[in-house]
């Protein structure tokens, strides 16, 4: 499945070039999960065949992920948040999302502020849907895109970077990338299970004293 997707999305880019590696990443922020990794690292490959430009690939994948940010930062903005989390147990399955990873993200967002928006674009699976929870939060638009945009920016350059190191073997890095957002999921979890503790363990010091 995931071989016959990467064909789809490398015919896509080889056809159309830039405007397809904006339309992929847009689509990618729109909570449709088309993977930047393949996305990407393909287009790094075409900058090593030196059929595109590097700075151009990166620009038209982080204003494609901008462009899509904000068609979903806007459908939060205006929506009720009960017919989100009711859309989100009925479809969220079909496109990586759950109802704990979504109140979890407005939590972080209500309590960290716009930083969120920039670090999220950096962290696989949470980048694709962070723009819901700002929308419903009212983040600051104008800080948002800025966040959004430099966010994208870096992570589009980092792995149309990976691309055009690996060249032609570009392809063999999708089992690895696999084993990278486990690995950030895992961090992840651990990261919840220290704050927890380290909360409760003051929270029981307080009470004591």
């Amino acid at each position: 499945m995931l071989e016959l997707f990467s064909g789809y999305i490398i015919h896509l880019i080889s056809a159309t070039g830039y405007a397809g590696i904006f339309l992929l990443m847009a689509i990618e922020s729109a909570l449709i999960p088309v993977p930047s990794e393949i996305t990407m690292t393909f287009a790094g490959y075409l900058v090593y065949q030196g059929e595109l430009n590097f700075f151009l690939v990166v620009l038209a994948g982080a204003i494609g992920n901008l462009i899509g940010s904000l068609a979903i930062y806007w459908l939060g903005y205006y929506l009720e948040e009960t017919v989100i989390i009711t859309w989100i147990e009925k479809y969220g399955k079909y496109v990586l999302i759950s109802k704990h990873e979504y109140l979890t993200s407005v939590a972080w967002i209500k309590k960290y502020g716009s930083g969120v928006a920039f670090f999220s674009r950096l962290l696989p699976g949470i980048r694709t849907f962070i723009s819901l929870p700002a929308g419903l939060a009212e983040m600051n638009m104008f800080k948002f895109c800025i966040y959004t945009f430099i966010g994208s920016f870096i992570w589009s350059a980092l792995l149309t970077y990976i691309g055009v190191y690996f060249g032609k073997e570009w392809n063999s890095l999708h089992p690895l990338f696999t084993k990278f957002e486990v690995g950030i999921v895992i961090v992840m979890i651990l990261g919840v299970l220290w704050y927890l503790n380290h909360k409760l363990h003051f929270i029981n010091l307080k009470k004591k004293s």
